[in-house]
């Protein structure tokens, strides 16, 4: 385990212990999950580890190989057709599947349609996802995403896609299901946890991510307000069928209050790190006063780490939002809150910035400045098109989480790519000067 790319604590020592399987068996072949805890950590983590068994080696699935146990070879199950197929089974017929400690369910959206062929997709860290070829599905191509790391609680990537798939939106693969599961958990009040282990959507191979077709254009100075104008359209479109599809809250004392601690809190860590981001704390901390004043939107479900490299260009279908899973380092009960939708626009304005800076960062240096401001605007443009609502009359909320997400760049840039940390620390600078005049 501790080789896998989806092992979440690498350079501790493992402390495994099985907690609990699920089980079960077609013929020659048979397969169980196991759920693995990891208490080395100083927080244990819990895997999901499917292990597929066949009564004779299979030349295909050598490269996936754990080993032998008496006369059965076991390898890793999401490397093997045979786990694809029984994973889209027990979707498509809402099987239960029962072990050792353990239970699941299969739920289905829609026909997720028989596995013809299946292959690991590589570079994954956190997750193992299977692109399927099917038939007798409404698309031809399926990916099942295998969570690694279990949590309690929904993940938001599987109920808000289903949501969206649910209300009708063109604008997200389509949902076909899941597998939820239930697993002892000690330190909860009945024993138990419950969490997703699957998740099944269409795959729309061969398109491009925003972010690179946004380089390009970048880089070659084409004009591309009309895209990133649409892509404003888009985005207030999902959050316009979120906001009907899942429950909003009217904020209130207490909920911005939070939000504004969350801020005041990573921007304290901030200025700790990085001297350049504490030089402008003091006019940053009198804005967040300022917005505490301000009328907030409905607090909704939300992207949660929106950016260009979340959206694919799916040419007539127009931009396609992925990945709702929210940001990977908050804890997963808090993915699934209602937050500010502002929040993911904010979250778009920085990639734009991103552009910019990535390709000032290049061999030729290119200088895009003037075109990431056209489309930053263009996209705001596009988005107060698309709600009605004119962002800019009180444009001190929206830049207060343009800055808090800056902020949180600036860390991530000092301690990863000290030599990047100028484009959140322009960014900040820019706001601020804004906010102060």
């Amino acid at each position: 385990m501790p080789l896998q790319r989806w092992y979440a604590a690498k350079g501790v020592t493992p402390r495994l212990r099985i907690i609990a399987t699920l089980e079960s068996r077609q013929g020659d072949s048979g397969i169980t999950t196991y759920f693995v805890i990891d208490e080395g950590p100083i927080e244990p983590v819990l895997y999901q580890v499917p292990v597929v068994a066949h009564s004779s080696p299979v030349a295909e699935l050598e490269h996936a190989l754990i080993g032998t146990v008496g006369d059965e070879w076991l390898y890793d199950a999401p490397h093997d057709p045979y786990f694809a197929t029984a994973l889209l089974r027990a979707i498509a017929e809402r099987a239960p599947v029962i072990g050792q400690g353990a239970s699941a369910q299969g739920e289905s959206l829609a026909t997720p349609g028989r596995v013809i062929h299946a292959r690991v997709l590589s570079g994954e860290q956190s997750n193992t996802s299977i692109i399927c070829e099917v038939e007798g599905a409404a698309v031809p191509f399926v990916i099942a995403k295998v969570f690694r790391v279990l949590h309690h609680g929904e993940n938001p990537d599987v109920t808000t896609q289903a949501a969206l798939t649910a209300a009708g939106s063109r604008r997200v693969p389509a949902s076909f299901g899941f597998i939820t599961a239930t697993w002892p958990d000690p330190g909860r009040g009945d024993g138990y946890a419950t969490g997703h282990l699957a998740f099944v959507q269409e795959f729309l191979p061969g398109l491009e991510d925003a972010w690179r077709v946004a380089l390009v254009a970048a880089a070659a100075s084409e004009d591309f307000t009309a895209r990133a104008f649409d892509l404003g359209i888009a985005t207030a479109e999902v959050h316009a069928t979120l906001a009907t599809a899942m429950p909003t809250i009217e904020p209130g004392e207490i909920e911005i209050s939070d939000s504004t601690a969350s801020m005041r809190a990573r921007l304290d860590l901030a200025a700790a790190e990085v001297p350049a981001v504490g030089a402008h704390a003091e006019r940053i901390h009198a804005l967040y006063d300022a917005i505490e004043s301000l009328h907030w939107p409905l607090l909704q479900r939300i992207h949660g780490d929106y950016h260009l490299g979340q959206v694919l260009d799916a040419n007539d279908r127009g931009w396609v939002l992925l990945d709702f899973e929210g940001e990977p380092l908050r804890p997963m009960v808090e993915r699934s809150r209602a937050d500010v939708p502002l929040r993911d626009v904010a979250g778009m304005l920085r990639s734009f910035d991103y552009v910019a800076g990535a390709l000032a960062h290049g061999a030729p240096a290119i200088d895009a400045r003037q075109w990431s401001s056209a489309a930053r605007n263009a996209f705001l443009d596009g988005y107060i098109s698309g709600t009605g609502v004119d962002l800019r009359a009180d444009r001190a909320l929206l830049d207060a989480f343009e800055i808090d997400k800056a902020v949180y760049e600036a860390v991530y840039e000092s301690r990863n790519r000290p030599t990047w940390l100028g484009i959140p620390l322009a960014a900040i600078e820019r706001l601020v000067e804004r906010s102060a005049s």
